[in-house]
């Protein structure tokens, strides 16, 4: 018999799915204190929430018979996922359920918007009838750009080209293909802020995502645009928006959500030109439904031995193997982390080779968190050790693994390749006994690089005098230099060096680097 509790409210037909199993019995208490919770939960074989209430280590830890957490909804941010891993606790959530709801909350928001919709009706029922006032435009013909082709980016697209308008994509896993495939026009990020009538933002909330629309991008658009946010708070440099719109270059925005939920006092609201619902994409019956479903699902699968569909962190592993293996997965994902900074190309596939004693290892769980390295610097935490490849096919990346007893010098060597369209890049790492992790080597060139901190890769041409050009404008900059490794391919040929320093360079700062004659290339990578 396994005991579930339900601490949130979560629908009917989700507790229809746990309450027809014979051997389940449901406790639903949605009012439990943390305490209380604290209290009962060594009862519980499963634990299903949705976003009121915060399973924190203490909760997990009182835990001893719980097997699986289930979120109803896409967001985990209210459980410790490390405590649950470290429990042998599995996570589920619902990615799915909501992806229609939010796209249809886009297109409404984007034709109210248009129309003028919320101002109007509020001017009707304060007894006015101005017609004149709020004369609207059309999305036919018009080019709407799209910032992130996910679940919901993509339904966003269908809909889009049904109004008739010319849908152009950027995401960093679009190809030129895919994009004709799906009858779309393939743009990076500059040609949307300078070409699109509409611009929607659908990607994750990240470091590189916080404010990509700033300044600068609002800028680089045309004259009148709109702006649509059903995403994620943050994304949009809010000030930048509210200036950009009192001075007339943005012509309105629909908002969904904001940086700070709830506000107090937004400016961004005060402005008729904004219209504004409070975080809505996904509050419709049938997403509730659905997401409740497809968690209670998931919580019944795993119970009874099954495997779940969503689940959100690493399953357990055989204790004998993890500690063999356990070792790896950190430099495993570093290598991954920056591989991917090496090309703006879209991965089309990653080759994993093991080499000398990891020739004889269990590879899946290490494959997986170099794949998770890979994706997350687009894709952030909602890439993990468990979605990571299910993530990476979804995309059209192929992932392939190999071994070797071959290591080169090496006692072990992991080796991770990407192809590009155009390129093949590799780095590849080694665990060094007392001293850990380290990359080796960077495509054809041997460095011994410790994968931690800021790193600037900088690929240059073998002269007198280029690293003390370097250190000087760096120190110019303020910049402190930790470590130093320099290869070449032949005397006075191409060179690469990679430095550790003290802070991470911003864009003007690394523009900087690169303006130097002898200078190729520099990308700061970020470990």
């Amino acid at each position: 018999m396994f005991h579930i509790l339900v601490a949130d409210p979560i629908s009917k037909e989700g507790l229809d799915v746990l309450q027809q199993k014979p051997n389940v019995t449901v406790t639903d208490e949605t009012n439990l204190s943390p305490d209380e919770l604290e209290n009962r939960i060594n009862q519980f074989d499963a634990l299903l929430v949705r976003s009121q209430t915060k399973v924190t280590r203490p909760v997990i830890e009182k835990a001893s018979q719980l097997k699986i957490i289930g979120r109803a909804g896409v967001g985990v941010d209210n459980i410790d996922l490390d405590a649950a891993t470290e429990q042998g606790i599995i996570v589920v959530n619902a990615p799915n359920g909501n992806t229609n709801s939010a796209a249809e909350h886009t297109m409404a928001m984007m034709m109210a918007l248009s129309r003028q919709i919320p101002q109007a009706h509020v001017s009707l029922k304060n007894g006015k009838w101005d017609r004149k006032k709020y004369v609207g435009v059309e999305l036919k013909n018009k080019t709407l750009g799209i910032i992130g082709l996910g679940r919901i980016g993509t339904e966003v697209a269908y809909r889009a080209k049904g109004q008739h308008m010319n849908v152009m994509a950027y995401d960093p896993f679009l190809t030129e293909e895919k994009a004709e495939q799906m009858g779309i026009e393939y743009g990076t990020l500059e040609d949307i802020l300078q070409k699109a009538d509409y611009i929607t933002v659908h990607t994750p909330l990240l470091k590189e995502t916080r404010h990509m629309i700033n300044a600068d991008a609002f800028a680089k658009m045309k004259d009148g645009v709109h702006i649509i946010n059903c995403a994620r708070g943050g994304i949009i440099d809010e000030e930048a928006l509210y200036n950009s719109i009192v001075n007339e270059k943005v012509a309105g925005a629909a908002i969904d959500v904001l940086e700070e939920e709830p506000f107090q006092d937004h400016q961004l609201l005060e402005l008729p030109q904004v219209i504004a619902t409070p975080h809505l994409g996904a509050s419709t019956v049938e997403a509730q439904e659905n997401v409740a479903i497809d968690v209670c699902h998931d919580v019944i699968s795993h119970l009874t031995g099954d495997m779940a569909k969503n689940p959100v962190n690493m399953p357990s592993v055989p204790s004998d193997i993890l500690s063999q293996i356990e070792p790896y997965f950190h430099l495993a994902d570093k290598l991954g982390m920056f591989l991917i900074h090496l090309t703006e190309e879209v991965p089309e596939e990653v080759n994993i080779y093991y080499s000398g004693e990891l020739s004889d290892v269990k590879m899946a769980p290490i494959t997986r968190n170099a794949v998770k390295g890979l994706l997350k610097r687009h894709l952030g935490s909602h890439v993990n050790d468990v979605n990571a490849l299910y993530l990476a096919d979804r995309k059209g990346i192929t992932i392939h693994e190999s071994r070797t007893s071959t290591a080169k010098g090496f006692t072990n060597l992991l080796t991770v390749e990407m192809k590009t369209k155009s390129s093949v890049r590799s780095v590849a790492g080694t665990l060094l006994n007392g001293l850990g992790p380290r990359i080796v080597r960077v495509d054809q060139y041997s460095v011994d690089v410790m994968p931690e901190g800021h790193l600037l890769v900088i690929h240059h041409q073998d002269l007198p005098g280029v690293i003390g050009k370097m250190g000087s404008l760096l120190a110019q900059y303020q910049i402190n230099i930790a470590t130093m490794q320099v290869d070449r391919s032949d005397v006075g040929g191409k060179a690469i060096m990679i430095l550790t320093v003290d802070k991470f360079l911003d864009k003007e700062e690394l523009s900087g680097l690169k303006q130097l004659e002898e200078i190729s290339d520099v990308t700061a990578v970020d470990l």
